[in-house]
């Protein structure tokens, strides 16, 4: 039943968008506490970097590779929501040191979703009214303080009591700005360097690698990191996919290269690290451009238009899965909606 807040006084509709993992828990809380709650979302399924890609040979983690839990309302929160779609990858894991040798990663019980990443939002989204596809463009305040949602195809959605941004900074400040709400724009302003692009390239290998780790974080050349994902629990992968991943500078000074250059870049340097040298099958690339939180701050959340209108979001946060839900709760708590 719903908790009485004076912050959320006459509030009964509510419009989220972004059904990464900020908007998703949003959507959950805010049901279980009675308000109507819509989400929206530009891609064609919930998840945000949670996405994985279905491939004839299995499927691949092209985002987040895993995610811990330490707040014991994350773990209350996937257990009342996906506790059927998320095991413990307990592959080994290795980093680089910056003299080249490796060593073991630290210890940690590392979580993914079961048989994809993207398993963890699909049971997130359950029972919510999300619509996918859906692009919006341009918000508006009414004149009771409301606000009105146009998206890109001239459609009107609304009216909502309260408005919830979970985009990225950038993403959140252009709307926000083609929305002629000038002064919410320049709060973000000071938020968009907060994330940095990743370019993901997953290779197929039909013989697996000799390699004795599922996973390595690297401190030189243009990769960051690289994962057998076909260890992680429940994939059924016909071979062994690997997901590369270049760092953050790399990936920044190549944003605009062709994902043919990517591809050739960062697979000659997986193969300098490791010294394998079998050829993959197949190759795809996929650019994250709002990938990587490198800010220490966390707000938690803003709140602009005179309280009408948050924003949310892992980069508020200090980054990592669990750090948007982090965010998406602090708003609740401030709303007096603590779990």
């Amino acid at each position: 039943m719903r908790k009485e807040s004076s912050m959320l006084a006459g509030v009964r509709r509510i419009a989220v968008i972004g059904s990464g993992i900020a908007g998703l828990t949003l959507g959950q809380r805010l049901k279980q506490a009675d308000f109507q709650v819509t989400l929206f979302d530009k891609a064609r399924g919930p998840g945000g970097r949670m996405a994985s890609k279905r491939l004839e040979q299995g499927s691949l983690d092209l985002g987040a590779q895993y995610f811990t839990v330490r707040d014991p309302r994350f773990r209350r929160f996937l257990a009342d929501h996906a506790s059927g779609c998320l095991g413990e990858w307990t592959g080994t894991l290795r980093y680089q040191r910056p003299d080249g040798t490796l060593s073991p990663y630290h210890a940690d019980t590392r979580y993914v979703g079961v048989p994809r990443m993207s398993a963890i939002t699909r049971a997130l989204s359950g029972g919510l009214a999300l619509n996918t596809g859906t692009r919006i463009t341009r918000i508006s305040q009414t004149p009771d303080q409301g606000w009105q949602l146009e998206d890109e195809a001239g459609a009107s959605w609304g009216d909502y009591d309260r408005l919830i941004l979970c985009q990225p900074p950038v993403q959140a400040r252009d709307l926000l700005a083609a929305s002629d709400l000038d002064d919410e724009a320049d709060v973000l302003a000071d938020h968009l360097d907060a994330l940095t692009p990743c370019w993901a390239v997953a290779a197929h290998f039909s013989t697996p690698l000799s390699l004795d780790y599922d996973g390595i974080q690297f401190q030189q050349g243009p990769l960051q990191w690289a994962a057998n994902n076909s260890s992680k629990p429940g994939r059924k992968d016909a071979g062994q996919w690997w997901v590369l991943h270049g760092s953050s500078e790399w990936s920044d000074s190549h944003r605009e290269a062709t994902g043919a250059e990517v591809e050739a870049a960062l697979l000659a340097a997986f193969r300098e690290q490791t010294g394998e040298t079998v050829q993959p099958d197949q190759v795809l690339s996929h650019r994250w451009l709002f990938a990587r939180a490198e800010v220490s701050a966390a707000p938690g959340h803003l709140v602009l238009a005179g309280g009408e209108l948050a924003v949310c979001g892992d980069w508020l946060n200090g980054g990592r899965v669990e750090g948007a839900f982090l965010s998406a709760e602090s708003l609740l708590t401030a709303w007096g909606l603590s779990g």
